[in-house]
């Protein structure tokens, strides 16, 4: 089974703070996916870091939860999917960083699939790029 990764760079014409509050929420990071998205666990230290758990049902009966395993305030949300998923060796990674009040967001998403279906992996990453980047593009419209 083959290893997939996903590269994402966005600019957002908005200080670090106001892009890191939205995507590291998780109900308001499932409105960026079109995605419902919610909380079963509330984080230590703040209610969507490390050890916040959320339960994402991007169609019906296909949900699945991620749990977040690394919180830096307006730097850096890792998370790692822990039931329900087609996928292992999960590690989503958003380093987020800012330049001249506008910021800059490195989305990297890597997993494998559990199923030896040829091509599985890379349909879900084709999908999932697709779907992520489409959303991260409007949020920054948004700051326009």
């Amino acid at each position: 089974m083959s290893s997939q990764f996903i590269q994402m760079n966005v600019e957002f014409n908005t200080p670090v703070e106001n892009v890191f509050a939205v995507l590291s929420d998780h109900e308001a990071m499932g409105k960026v996916l079109g995605a419902k998205v919610k909380r079963v666990k509330d984080g230590e230290g703040n209610v969507n870091g490390v050890g916040s758990v959320r339960r994402l049902t991007p169609a019906p009966f296909a949900d699945f939860e991620e749990t977040v395993t690394a919180f830096e305030p307006n730097r850096l949300v890792e998370y790692t999917i822990t039931k329900g998923s087609p996928l292992k060796n999960h590690l989503g990674r958003m380093v987020f960083s800012e330049s001249g009040g506008k910021t800059h967001l490195h989305y990297t998403i890597q997993f494998e699939p559990k199923l030896p279906v040829p091509l599985s992996g890379l349909l879900v990453k084709t999908i999932l790029e697709k779907v992520i980047l489409s959303g991260l593009h409007k949020l920054a419209k948004q700051y326009q």
